[in-house]
């Protein structure tokens, strides 16, 4: 009772001296005596079913692993899912992560993380094999980067601590595109221009974004006169963007929905000697909206597919020819008819013969519709819906974006928001930004020692030009060695498909006509105006040896 009355007291509560006592052990006669220096682990006796007993004095670092066991900072590459990647705290690097351990996320320019290492410094990421013949350079990439994580043996100490002569020196680089002597400074590769410009929203990238907008201030979502000022101000940049780019002064430029992404290339970029839009993903109804505005395009992957087939079966019937006796004169050399549309009709003629023609329910114009409209609605929001405007319609497509009212979001978290435009140069209402970089310096274990890494981290919309900008940079910088991790915006992995297959290549007296005065380097330009090689993938890993580019995609 009297320990119940003194408050604060616990019946549990040991005095120091108890607590710090150790309980010595008697051995039993069939357990020899302990060793003055025990191992890590200690064996149970023989013939016990209790576990090993683990030494408290020893250190993770010497205990003893079992074969396969990777190291703490071994980790496999996992490529982000769509949008910005999460970060994870620095201080991961030096511990162990575990496939269990749920990972923090953070919204983006917050943290950032690492990549964790392999035992090769060239090999920042456990990455699936890259091609084995190196090149002196990579080709273009018209995806759209989210983040850029490099990696290096020697310090990026140029990056850091920008004097702010140095920051307005590039500043003023990039607007009057001047060819600088690399590497001068990284400001003039971190710059790109956007629109509208609303700083405490992230406007790109837009496509599933609204738990990152939701709960933010938007004064125009319920104000249609706001609505609409904020409309007509991105219609005077759009058409802005879309003189700069007819007259070769803007080489490409992306318009972002919450829907879907359209790029603007000039002629000359990309193997095309006229200026195309390439908009993905789409839907029916959009394609339906398009050809109602007497827009012309195509939908290039499908009628690769198609034609994929065709010659698919055109070898099978070949192959079943030559193996029969009797060969249909039609089949000769492999050529398969092409379909008419009195196919359903000649289907049912045995029907007739048979005099039951009555009786069967044919399939009637409406249900054939019907089924053609099944198969365009089953490619909706995926990479093959992808559709190609080229020349004069891309103005009439300008002219539709401009009055599509479906363009912007009317319900959610982007409720009359405009869509984001992103140019690598400048343009009317265009905003200049900047890419967020950082460089970090971390210690990692690489097999038995501990050794420098040195990162250099880029978030942001990264465009194709900041991309190759970088590398160039980076190829003077650092002795012609490092690698790089690539985040890939998926929506747009697509316009790496290469479109114009059959047309022949372009001169460089077509591509270097004009487009030299588009603000864009020399060797940036010969890159972007090379035929699209990647198809439907982007780049996810490149490193460079020796002054020479390997990759993965």
């Amino acid at each position: 009772m009297a320990a119940h009355a003194v408050p604060g007291y616990s019946p549990g509560f040991k005095k120091p001296p108890a607590v710090l006592r150790l309980k010595r052990k008697r051995p039993r006669r069939s357990e020899p005596p302990a060793a003055a220096f025990p191992p890590p682990c200690v064996a149970a006796p023989r013939g016990s079913s209790a576990p090993a007993r683990r030494n408290p004095f020893s250190s993770l670092d010497n205990a003893l692993r079992a074969a396969g066991t990777p190291r703490p900072l071994e980790r496999a590459w996992r490529p982000p899912a769509d949008g910005y990647p999460s970060a994870e705290p620095f201080w991961q690097l030096l511990e162990p992560v575990s496939e269990d351990t749920p990972t923090s996320r953070a919204e983006p320019y917050e943290r950032t993380d690492i990549l964790t290492l392999t035992d090769d410094l060239h090999s920042p990421a456990a990455v699936p094999e890259v091609p084995s013949s190196p090149k002196h350079e990579f080709p273009a990439d018209w995806s759209i980067k989210t983040r850029l994580l490099f990696m290096s043996s020697q310090p990026f100490t140029w990056t850091e601590h920008l004097k702010a002569q140095e920051e307005a020196q590039g500043f003023a680089q990039h607007c009057r595109a001047i060819e600088t002597n690399l590497p001068q400074n990284l400001q003039q590769s971190l710059v790109y221009w956007l629109h509208p410009s609303l700083p405490w929203l992230q406007l790109f990238p837009r496509i599933g974004a609204d738990r990152k907008i939701v709960g933010k201030a938007s004064p125009w979502s319920q104000d249609e006169d706001l609505q609409q000022v904020l409309m007509s101000d991105w219609s005077v940049s759009f058409t802005s963007l879309y003189n700069l780019l007819k007259a070769k002064l803007c080489p490409y430029f992306y318009v972002c929905t919450y829907q879907f992404t359209v790029l603007f290339r000039a002629a000359g970029l990309a193997g095309s000697d006229v200026i195309t839009a390439v908009i993905s993903p789409t839907t029916r109804g959009l394609r339906e909206a398009m050809r109602n505005e007497g827009i012309q395009f195509s939908l290039p992957l499908v009628e690769e597919s198609k034609s994929r087939k065709q010659k698919n079966s055109e070898v099978n019937l070949e192959t079943e020819g030559a193996n029969s006796l009797e060969v249909d004169n039609s089949m000769e050399g492999g050529e398969e008819p092409a379909p008419s549309d009195d196919d359903d009709d000649e289907s049912f003629s045995w029907l007739e013969e048979m005099g039951v023609q009555d009786k069967v329910k044919k399939p009637d114009a409406i249900s054939i519709k019907l089924r053609k409209d099944n198969h365009d609605v089953q490619m909706d929001h995926k990479p093959q819906s992808l559709a190609l405007v080229k020349g004069t319609n891309t103005f009439t497509l300008l002219n539709f974006l401009i009055n599509c009212k479906s363009l912007v979001a009317v319900a959610g978290p982007q409720a009359g928001l405009p869509p984001t435009l992103l140019s690598p140069v400048a343009f009317r209402g265009g905003t200049m930004q900047t890419l967020k970089a950082r460089s970090i310096n971390a210690k990692a274990r690489v097999r038995l020692a501990y050794e420098n890494i040195f990162s250099l981290e880029i978030v942001g919309p990264i465009m194709p030009h900041s991309l190759h900008a970088l590398t160039m940079l980076l190829k003077a910088a650092q002795g012609g060695a490092f690698s790089g991790v690539f985040y890939t915006h998926e929506p747009t992995a697509v316009f790496n498909a290469d479109l114009d297959g059959a047309c022949p290549a372009l001169s460089e007296e077509t591509v270097h006509k004009d487009l030299p005065t588009c603000g864009l380097h020399p060797k940036t330009l010969d890159q972007l105006s090379q035929r699209p090689t990647l198809r439907k993938s982007s780049i996810r890993f490149l490193e460079m040896k020796d002054y020479a580019y390997t990759w993965k995609s």
